[in-house]
């Protein structure tokens, strides 16, 4: 098989792979913990965990970010029906899986120590450390506080959210 494009999570093949050879990539990639995704709507849920993945991840979520003109301008599609594809085939809405995301990476921050609280709320896009402890609490059901007490052990990975 000959790639085209390579992007994170994406190989575009110059030509179809015969079904044996699909097969094969697929057992392949199962050995070492990845899953072959043909299916157009996994693909496309896929491609929003991603995309929110990575926007967590950078550290720079703006106060008034909008995910809807976010996803919408990424992925070129309605909001309204990537929100409900993503709630039928998730069982969460776009919305609360992005909250989890955050509050998993607020968690990093706390136990490494690297950023105050009050940075941790600018950096994820909230409007106030009050917003982000009250949303942490919910999520939880400890404050930023008792979660950084208690350690590591509390963390997932943000792979495993959801």
């Amino acid at each position: 098989m000959q790639a085209s494009a390579v992007r994170l999570g994406e190989v575009d093949l110059a030509i179809a792979p015969q079904p044996e050879t699909l097969q094969r990539f697929s057992e392949a990639l199962a050995q070492v913990g990845f899953e072959l995704l043909d299916d157009q709507k996994k693909q496309l849920i896929d491609r929003l965990k991603t995309l929110l993945l990575e926007k967590v991840q950078s550290g720079s979520i703006e106060e008034h970010f909008s995910m809807s003109k976010y996803l919408t301008a990424a992925v070129h599609k309605d909001y309204s029906n990537l929100s409900r594809l993503f709630s039928e085939v998730e069982g969460v809405t776009l919305e609360q899986y992005f909250i989890l995301q955050k509050i998993e990476k607020a968690k990093e921050w706390l136990i490494y120590g690297e950023h105050t609280l009050s940075e941790i709320a600018w950096r994820l896009g909230y409007s106030s450390t009050q917003h982000l402890s009250s949303q942490f609490k919910k999520v939880t059901g400890m404050t930023p506080s008792q979660f950084k007490d208690r350690g590591t052990s509390l963390r997932r990975s943000l792979d495993d959210v959801v």
